[in-house]
C-alpha cells in the first residue's frame, strides 16, 4: 500500500491536469498513488490519465457531476494510502513537495496539514500579479492558506492533507462547494484533530489566467464566506469585512472628490498610497515591473469581487434562500 494518496478532482480542465500530472512524475519521494476523479466533465482527461498511468501509480474514475467537495469524498473512499492529499487541478507541484511532507510527518504527529502557494517565474504577468494579490500581507490574501491567522490553522483544499482517521471520523466534505473546504477544516479542528502549516510544502498555484476569470473566482469566495456562516456563525471576523469596507470607502472618497470636498481628495491620496505600496512590494518580490504594475488593478478586482459576492450572498441569506439544503439532506 502507498503511504500517500493524492486525490485530484477535475471538471473540464484536461490541459491543467496534464501539467499537474507531469509535475507529479518529477517527485523525488515515490511512495504515492494518484486518484483522479473526473466530476462529470464534458471535456474529459481520460486519455491523459491513461498516458500518465504508465509513469505514475494512477487510478482514474468518472462520476456524475456533484461538485468538488463530493468529488474529493469519492476519491477519499477509494484511496489506499495512510495519508490523503488534495490538490486543485490548477496547481503544479515542486519535485520536493512529498519529501518535505514525509520528513515533517516523520518528526511530528499531526492529523491534518496544509502549505502555502506561490507563482512560477514562467507564469504570465497577470497570473503573477493575481498570485501576489492573493498572498500579500497587505491584502486579506495574506490570511488565505497561510499560518498568519488567529487560532488553529485551517488547511485549504488547493493544498491540503489529512490522515485516513480524519476522514473516517468526520465523513469528509459536508457540502460540495461554496466554502466546503473551510467548513471541513472547522469540523476537523472541532473534532479534536491537530492541524499544522508546513511552510516548505508549497505548490505553484496558477489560479485564473485573466482578470474576468479572477473576478468571478473572488466573487465566489465572497459568497462562500457568507455561506460558511450558515454552519459556523462565529467564524465571521472583522477581517472578513475588510474588502466590503474598502470598496464602500473607495466609492465614498471618489464621490466626495467629485464634489470638490477636501476629505475626498485626502481619501483618494490614501488609496493611491496603499495601492502604490502593494505595487512596490510586488516589484521587490516578483522582480517584474509588468507584473507589479498589474497589482493595483488586481487588488481592486479582489476587493470589489469579494465585496459584491459577500453582499449578494448575505441578501440571499436574509431572504431565507439556502443553497445547501438539498446537499445537506443527502449528506
Amino acid at each position: 500500500m502507498p503511504r500517500y494518496s493524492i486525490i485530484i478532482p477535475v471538471f473540464n480542465r484536461p490541459v491543467e491536469i496534464e501539467e499537474l500530472l507531469a509535475s507529479l512524475t518529477q517527485q523525488s519521494f515515490r511512495d504515492f498513488e494518484v486518484v483522479l476523479v473526473e466530476d462529470g466533465s464534458e471535456k474529459t482527461c481520460r486519455t491523459i490519465a491513461e498516458y500518465y498511468s504508465k509513469q505514475l501509480r494512477l487510478r482514474y474514475f468518472f462520476k456524475e457531476n456533484e461538485g468538488q467537495g463530493y468529488a474529493r469524498n469519492y476519491g477519499y473512499k477509494r484511496a489506499k494510502g495512510e495519508v490523503f492529499i488534495v490538490f486543485d487541478s490548477d496547481c503544479l507541484i515542486p519535485p520536493n513537495y512529498l519529501q518535505e511532507i514525509n520528513s515533517y510527518l516523520n518528526l511530528y504527529q499531526v492529523d491534518a496539514f496544509g502549505g502555502p502557494d506561490a507563482a512560477l517565474d514562467s507564469f504570465t504577468p497577470i497570473q503573477r500579479a493575481i498570485s501576489h494579490t492573493m498572498t500579500s500581507f497587505l491584502t486579506t490574501g495574506g490570511i488565505r492558506g497561510s499560518n498568519k491567522q488567529i487560532g488553529p490553522y485551517h488547511p485549504r483544499s488547493f493544498n491540503m492533507g489529512i490522515t485516513k482517521k480524519v476522514f473516517q471520523k468526520t465523513g469528509g466534505y459536508r457540502i460540495p462547494y461554496m466554502g466546503e473546504d473551510l467548513e471541513f477544516s472547522i469540523r476537523i479542528i472541532t473534532a479534536g484533530f491537530k492541524t499544522v502549516f508546513i511552510p516548505n510544502a508549497f505548490v505553484y498555484h496558477k489560479r485564473r489566467t485573466n482578470l474576468i476569470q479572477f473576478y468571478k473566482q473572488i466573487n465566489y469566495f465572497g459568497r462562500a464566506r457568507v455561506n460558511l456562516t450558515r454552519f459556523h456563525p462565529s467564524h465571521l471576523k472583522i477581517l472578513h469585512l475588510f474588502p466590503l469596507i474598502f470598496i464602500i470607502g473607495f466609492i465614498c472618497v471618489v464621490i466626495l472628490s467629485l464634489l470638490n470636498h477636501n476629505l475626498g481628495f485626502f481619501g483618494v491620496k490614501c488609496y493611491i498610497i496603499y495601492l502604490f505600496l502593494i505595487a512596490a512590494e510586488a516589484l521587490l518580490k516578483l522582480k517584474s515591473l509588468k507584473a507589479a504594475l498589474y497589482t493595483p488593478l488586481t487588488t481592486l478586482i479582489q476587493m470589489s469581487g469579494y465585496a459584491v459576492g459577500f453582499t449578494h450572498e448575505y441578501i440571499q441569506k436574509f431572504r431565507g434562500i439556502n443553497p445547501n439544503k438539498k446537499y445537506i439532506d443527502l449528506y
